[in-house]
């Protein structure tokens, strides 16, 4: 039935530039190649419960130069056998993550809370992964869909404009899920013909290591979309790589103060393209831009040039024209509204002047 309803998500298979820029995505939707968390747990790692937090990192860098190094031999590997260790690449990225949850800083925020002790940051996540909604998505990219996509509780950041704010902002309670329990919920969705597994929200940053445990019990081949703000620290971006199969990252402001004002996040367009750079190394990318009410001059423009100066012009972008008025909106006058028709039009010859190739609007 949704091939009927999303014709768009089949012929997204015969795309050029879409099968260019998420060439390895699609080679594990169809089982040609394993996922990045299977590669992680079949490559030895050698640490100590007891080591120290810089002692772990300094292994985890020698081992995601090794995964770099092995993954495609790893990942199509047909004659050569590879047996799981005893302690892998991915264990070394949950020892670090938990390390972490003792003095929180998955975000840039780095507040410090010891979620385990019961302390709350900012986001107000604990250390139970909590859950509104598991179920295959129609309504994502084309070819992300059917989507099995996770929203989790909470987020890094508050835009006043926030769509999922009852699950970002905690109005709702959600549903405490054990690592066990979610494998069994990601592995039911591909089962049932999910091309892949979205971890969104809310924010998945806060919940890594509850993620990173979720998938150690994770016994199919399914790629992970990583479905992020993008406001997530460096550490955050070192444990992703090897974990991550594609990262569907938010570009939601300009280099001015617009990020500060609307969604509490400074230091947006610093954090924000370093993160990008770093997946452009170790993974594949769909960027979002979500285009505002007159802010097409100073965000919409100066990111759309900055991903097509630094990213590429085959970079695979979503110019999103969905916005509308929802939460705290109305703070703003210039988002009281939904956009203009010529806006989006602004928008497109935006895309087209910067010289970007491969965009979904």
């Amino acid at each position: 039935m949704w091939k009927i309803a999303r014709a768009d998500a089949v012929a997204v298979l015969n795309d050029e530039l879409a099968k260019k820029s998420l060439a390895r995505y699609f080679a594990v939707v169809q089982n040609q190649k394993q996922a990045k968390f299977i590669v992680a747990k079949k490559l030895p790692a050698e640490f100590d419960k007891h080591d120290s937090l810089k002692t772990l990192w300094e292994e985890h860098a020698k081992r995601t130069e090794d995964f770099c190094r092995i993954e495609q031999e790893i990942g199509t590997a047909k004659k050569r056998e590879f047996h799981t260790p005893v302690k892998s690449y991915f264990d070394l990225k949950i020892e670090i993550a938990n390390r972490i949850l003792q003095h929180c800083h998955f975000c840039s925020r780095r507040c410090g809370a010891n979620r385990p002790a019961g302390e709350l940051g900012y986001c107000k996540c604990g250390s139970i992964l909590m859950v509104s909604s598991v179920f295959a998505h129609m309504g994502e990219e084309p070819e992300l869909v059917p989507s099995g996509t996770i929203f989790t509780m909470g987020c890094t950041i508050r835009c006043c404009h926030c769509q999922n704010w009852t699950i970002s902002q905690w109005m709702e309670s959600g549903n405490a899920c054990k690592s066990k329990e979610m494998a069994g919920e990601v592995e039911r969705l591909r089962m049932s013909g999910c091309r892949n597994v979205n971890l969104v929200g809310g924010e998945p940053t806060p919940w890594l290591p509850q993620w990173l445990e979720t998938f150690k019990h994770v016994n199919v081949n399914v790629p992970v979309v990583w479905n992020s703000n993008a406001y997530y620290s460096r550490e955050t971006a070192k444990l992703l790589a090897g974990f991550a199969d594609v990262y569907l990252l938010d570009f939601k402001y300009g280099p001015g103060d617009c990020a500060e004002k609307i969604s509490d996040a400074p230091y947006y367009w610093k954090i924000c393209t370093h993160n990008h750079l770093e997946v452009k190394k170790h993974s594949e990318l769909i960027i979002r831009v979500l285009v505002l009410p007159n802010h097409l001059e100073c965000c919409t423009k100066p990111t759309l040039n900055w991903i097509a100066e630094n990213l590429g012009t085959e970079t695979r972008v979503n110019l999103l024209f969905q916005y509308r008025p929802e939460w705290r909106a109305h703070e703003f006058p210039e988002l009281r509204r939904r956009l203009n028709k010529g806006e989006m039009e602004k928008a497109i010859q935006l895309a087209e002047n910067a010289g970007l190739k491969n965009i979904i609007t």
